[in-house]
């Protein structure tokens, strides 16, 4: 078996193309919301990882919500996932959903994991192989998750975090959002901001599909951290917060993360 170490927590499509034939790569489309039909593409040996039916909370009252370390022991294992898989997931807007599944590997205590930099529309862009999904069924797995809390919190952590002098909240949220100019997208949530959380909106990381640079990404961060030693990440519904986690891992920030419930669970219960 090819051994192969990921050393960052993101991979070129030309990286997954050179070495997609690796036995022990698994691929998943993480797309919020796909179809999957017959005319529904992916890259080769994708397995779908699907985020809102099967690796969330579908019982707890707002979307996306964190499984239980059973559940998603029990997906992952259904999906083919062993201990020694290397994991590469990606979705079809570019980064988006994926890096939450990244991020739910980490929670659940897997590293061997890596976001595709472009997802499928930079792995088109290039002319590499897509094919159409069909429907299969995989040898269960052995993945074994050992939950890591500390990288999430919910409503009574982000009241404590928000008046620490040495956390930065950073919300994902559009500027338009983030500064209440526009209605949110959940019917019915109001506008609003967590108290001394700052705005970095995830689009601004990126250049067309991919990841802005590991130096441009700290001019980014450099701007707002201003010597915080925690960051955490917010956003609408937990999603896209994992971006900005994503960006700091890459600039090799530690003491990261997620709002859970961002804010939506904020919104609704303040």
């Amino acid at each position: 078996m090819k051994t192969i170490h990921l050393n960052s927590s993101l991979v070129s499509v030309e990286w997954l193309n050179e070495n997609i034939e690796t036995s022990n790569i698994i691929v998943l489309d993480a797309t919020i919301n796909k179809v999957i039909d017959a005319s529904a593409i992916r890259l080769p040996k994708t397995r779908f990882f699907d985020i809102k039916k099967k690796f969330s909370d579908l019982d707890a009252p707002f979307p996306s919500t964190l499984p239980s370390k059973e559940q998603f022991q029990n997906e992952a294992r259904v999906l083919g996932i062993n201990t020694d898989s290397i994991l590469i997931v990606y979705d079809d807007k570019g980064i988006y959903s994926s890096a939450r599944a990244w991020w739910l590997f980490k929670v659940f205590g897997f590293e061997n994991v890596a976001v595709l930099d472009g997802g499928l529309p930079e792995w088109q862009l290039k002319g590499f192989e897509v094919e159409n999904y069909t429907d299969e069924t995989y040898f269960k797995g052995n993945f074994v998750a050992q939950q890591n809390l500390e990288l999430m919190t919910d409503f009574t952590g982000i009241n404590e975090v928000s008046s620490s002098s040495d956390t930065l909240i950073l919300d994902a949220r559009s500027k338009a959002r983030f500064e209440c100019l526009v209605d949110e997208p959940r019917a019915g949530l109001r506008r609003g901001t967590i108290p001394n959380s700052k705005n970095m909106p995830y689009t601004e990381l990126f250049d067309g599909n991919i990841m802005k640079t590991k130096r441009e990404l700290l001019t980014i961060f450099n701007n707002l951290v201003e010597g915080k030693t925690k960051l955490v990440f917010s956003c609408g519904s937990g999603i896209t917060a994992c971006i900005l986690a994503l960006a700091a891992s890459i600039c090799n920030y530690k003491n990261l993360m997620i709002y859970d419930g961002s804010w939506t669970e904020y919104g609704t219960l303040t």
